[in-house]
């Protein structure tokens, strides 16, 4: 076959540069005529293309007739509709909302700090003690006069019942005992403020002020923490925001822990944010092992289109020719041995997630698709497939 290559190149060489010196191509271009130049470019393509067109009756022939003959070899993957989801995936943080630091509300001397860092702590249990200047004090004064003032006020209500006494009497032991109720009230609140107690469940995770230190309001006393209120919070773009909602599957890695878990979008925020053009959303964070920290980097998935009947193939095997349409092969006429024709199919495209990219139409379900040599067949090239 190589040495009958070899001879048609040494025909066309003699034709276009022996027999007629006159009109050979090196007298041709020794002239420097344009248009004798021009006509001889036109008699060697008209021969090439003569002799090309029995190159490919010659090379049918000997497809036909040699046994030997070996095709190009392919492997094929059968297109199937299957569901396919795109995912956005996005870096986001673990926040917790249960992470504050309780400061002081009253002014005066630390007397007394009863946790320490790391301990548990359940809700409403004293954490720290603040010198009250006296107010308890006050508070049993108030307390005895409001006991003194409903006494009198109950027997004037008494008396007033049975049409005894005077209105403004009972309308003065009335107010008296009232604001003898206020002003307790106001003072044990007041009292209320030397205590530290905690707002809910979870760990004291620093003690900021010591005991025997003097504060006022504002001082910060101790930080509690609990791991068990956890959510990861992430910026997405406004482009997602009619795709993104309250309930969209999420996957979350976390890379440094080596673990993953399935969640779901909690909020999604209204508000647009000018400066990045995002949106706020919140995904809940199971943390059974305590493992997951505030601040902690992870890296999430929302599933944010899914199409149930869907053919998806690899980005690896398509294609674009020269009017920016895709394509890919596909092996038709597939024989028991393995024997098939490539057939080149337009395709269109949809979404891409990972390797995989979603075709929407020119592909249909059970078509043999060309994977590897996908690259190097031609429409109509006979192939075998690789089983």
């Amino acid at each position: 076959m190589k040495k009958f290559y070899i001879s048609i190149i040494t025909l066309i060489v003699l034709s276009s540069c022996g027999g007629d010196k006159k009109n050979s191509t090196e007298s041709v271009i020794e002239k420097g005529d344009l248009k004798q130049l021009r006509t001889k470019r036109t008699e060697i393509v008209t021969q090439a293309d003569a002799l090309n067109k029995e190159l490919e009756l010659i090379d049918d022939a000997i497809s036909k007739l040699d046994v030997n003959h070996k095709l190009a070899l392919i492997t094929t993957i059968t297109a199937k509709d299957t569901i396919f989801n795109h995912y956005l995936e996005l870096q986001a943080n673990v926040q917790t909302k249960e992470n504050i630091v309780l400061n002081a509300e009253y002014g005066g001397t630390l007397l007394q700090v009863y946790v320490t860092e790391g301990q548990k702590v359940t809700k409403g249990q004293t954490l720290a003690k603040i010198d009250d200047g006296g107010l308890s004090q006050q508070l049993s004064q108030l307390e005895i006069q409001a006991n003194l003032a409903k006494t009198t006020f109950e027997r004037q209500q008494n008396l007033w019942n049975q049409k005894i006494g005077s209105e403004i009497q009972y309308l003065q032991a009335k107010s008296s005992y009232e604001a003898q109720s206020k002003a307790v009230a106001q003072m044990r609140n007041q009292l209320s403020k030397t205590t530290i107690r905690a707002p809910f469940s979870g760990t004291i995770d620093d003690v900021i002020s010591e005991k025997g230190s003097v504060v006022g309001p504002g001082t910060p006393i101790v930080r509690i923490v609990s791991l068990n209120n956890m959510y990861l919070e992430a910026e997405v773009p406004e482009k997602y925001v009619s795709s993104i909602k309250k309930g969209s599957d999420v996957i979350v890695d976390f890379p440094i822990l080596g673990e993953s878990l399935d969640t779901k979008i909690s909020q999604a925020g209204n508000y647009i944010n000018p400066g990045n053009r995002s949106f706020m959303i919140q995904i809940n964070v199971p943390n059974k092992n305590g493992k997951i920290k505030p601040n902690l980097s992870g890296k999430i998935k929302i599933k944010d289109y899914t199409n149930p009947n869907s053919i998806s193939v690899p980005l690896s095997i398509i294609s674009e020719n020269a009017e920016g349409e895709q394509y890919l092969y596909i092996a038709e006429n597939a024989t028991k041995e393995g024997d098939a024709v490539a057939k080149k199919i337009i395709i269109k495209t949809g979404k891409t997630q990972g390797n995989l990219i979603e075709v929407l139409e020119g592909v249909k379900d059970g078509d043999l698709i060309i994977k590897e040599g996908a690259r190097s067949v031609k429409d109509g090239q006979k192939v075998t497939i690789i089983k």
